[in-house]
């Protein structure tokens, strides 16, 4: 099926994984070259604008996860976890987990925030609640609403999220940066975390 299947961040050619195959002229994303995570996310995500204008805000989030994931997958950050469920964290569904024991990271991945912001936050105090120094991170590329939320929280209006995290900016390099500093790993025997791990 190509690249995303032997890398394990997808499992079946879905409309997302043909659209985002088809963004660079043929180039998989591990042949791309770039100069910095946020100029890998701009390359993905102008070049998917400019071949889908009309598309849906769900294609939409999908592509913006799938340039995340393989972002992370490129700067080496693994293993993760997609859409994943957290033991003792109901009924919650986490776009991104890179675990580990003493302190898991979760990403949550949003085009646009208006009101979902506070859903991301209710997922992070959850995750906080079970794990306590846990860092959580809501990742846009809507550079308004990432200023306006980082205020949230400095306010203390936001009190789960750790910070919102602009990807057009450089604070998606430094993100980035922290996180190749940390250890991830699979979760133990009685998971942690399930969903689809990419290694």
């Amino acid at each position: 099926m190509g690249v995303l299947k032997d890398c394990g961040i997808s499992k079946s050619k879905t409309k997302t994984v043909t659209i985002f195959e088809n963004l660079l002229s043929g180039e998989t994303f591990l042949d791309v070259v770039y100069d910095s995570p946020k100029d890998y996310i701009k390359k993905y995500w102008e070049s998917f604008k400019v071949a889908h204008p009309q598309s849906t805000p769900s294609v939409n989030g999908n592509v913006f996860e799938m340039i995340i994931y393989t972002l992370l997958y490129r700067e080496g950050i693994k293993p993760f976890y997609t859409q994943a469920k957290v033991t003792y964290v109901p009924n919650i569904v986490y776009d991104a987990i890179l675990y580990n024991q003493s302190q898991p990271v979760s990403l949550s991945l949003k085009t646009s925030l208006r009101e979902r912001y506070k859903q991301a936050d209710l997922e992070a105090v959850a995750l906080k609640y079970v794990h306590r120094r846990s860092k959580c991170y809501l990742l846009t590329i809507s550079p308004e609403e990432a200023a306006s939320a980082n205020e949230k929280i400095k306010k203390g209006d936001i009190i789960g999220l750790d910070a919102v995290i602009d990807c057009t900016t450089s604070q998606i390099d430094d993100l980035i940066a922290d996180l190749k500093n940390v250890t991830f790993e699979e979760a133990e025997s009685k998971p942690a975390v399930t969903g689809n791990i990419i290694k």
